[in-house]
């Protein structure tokens, strides 16, 4: 018998304000034509995150080379059409965030396996262009292949947070992410932790994972030098995604981020909505020690 998807509780929904910031940087988005993590993954925290003045940057396009059955965005190995990186990309974002007035960005970007340096020194450059406008850098990268050589052309660039998601438990890696490895993604986490650099990760929660693997997860990250950990709740994107197995409540993910913070994290953002980026800046500053 198939199952029916769960309801969402109360505490999972969001709403996107109309007016205000919200409006003006949707907006500014428009014009610029800039591709958003926040609307090409349907984050719940788009509403609040822009009211607030910040975003999650999306590079080399809006069609991902691999399929995740947890992501929204759109997948060439669906049918969309894979596109060259737009050389002009790198500056004309840098220029975009200086004109938001943004003191530190947060980028990310598709998996391009289909590049020969899977777009490797395009983000070399969008990284140069926005410390030339004085922007902290928060990079949310995937895992090149675990080629140490691309990961290095990134950390030579020392971006203020090195970020690559491990995304689920080792178990459910397989199934959810089938173009990805659980173990390469420690490894990619673990080179990138020997260059000294500040070093993040997130879980999602809710994809039929047990407590325990949970906590097996959170340690892993631990022990490959991850200092910044996030966990939020798994939302599918749709009925074709993979579903909701269960909504853990704000409890849950509050003595989740108890367990973090024992285990030895610097920093531990734990709740429903949260996401990778949600709050990128105020967690990199509590890292470096610096006051608001």
């Amino acid at each position: 018998m198939k199952k029916s998807h769960l309801r969402k509780p109360d505490w999972i929904k969001s709403k996107l304000p109309g007016t205000g910031s919200f409006k003006d940087i949707k907006e500014k988005i428009r014009k610029k034509k800039l591709a958003t993590v926040c609307v090409e993954a349907s984050c719940p925290n788009l509403g609040k995150c822009w009211s607030e003045g910040t975003m999650t940057i999306m590079i080399l396009g809006e069609v991902c080379s691999r399929n995740c059955r947890f992501c929204d965005v759109k997948s060439q190995l669906e049918g969309f059409n894979i596109t060259d990186p737009d050389p002009k990309e790198p500056v004309n974002i840098a220029n975009s965030l200086a004109e938001l007035n943004s003191s530190f960005a947060v980028i990310t970007s598709v998996t391009r396996d289909d590049l020969p340096d899977q777009g490797a020194n395009h983000w070399v450059e969008v990284i140069r262009e926005i410390k030339k406008k004085n922007i902290g850098v928060e990079v949310l990268v995937p895992d090149f292949r675990g080629k140490t050589s691309l990961i290095d052309l990134i950390i030579k660039e020392n971006p203020e947070v090195f970020a690559h998601n491990i995304e689920v438990v080792r178990r459910l890696s397989p199934e959810v992410r089938p173009e990805a490895n659980y173990q390469r993604s420690l490894n990619v986490l673990s080179h990138a932790a020997q260059s000294k650099m500040t070093i993040k990760s997130s879980l999602m929660l809710g994809m039929g994972e047990t407590q325990q693997e949970i906590i097996e997860t959170m340690s892993d990250l631990q022990k490959a030098g991850t200092q910044i950990l996030t966990l939020g709740q798994y939302l599918a994107p749709s009925r074709k995604h993979h579903r909701v197995e269960k909504y853990y409540t704000p409890e849950h993910f509050a003595e989740f981020q108890e367990i973090g913070e024992k285990m030895g994290f610097s920093a531990v953002k734990s709740g429903p909505l949260v996401r990778s980026s949600f709050q990128a800046k105020e967690l990199y500053e509590k890292i470096v020690g610096i006051k608001k």
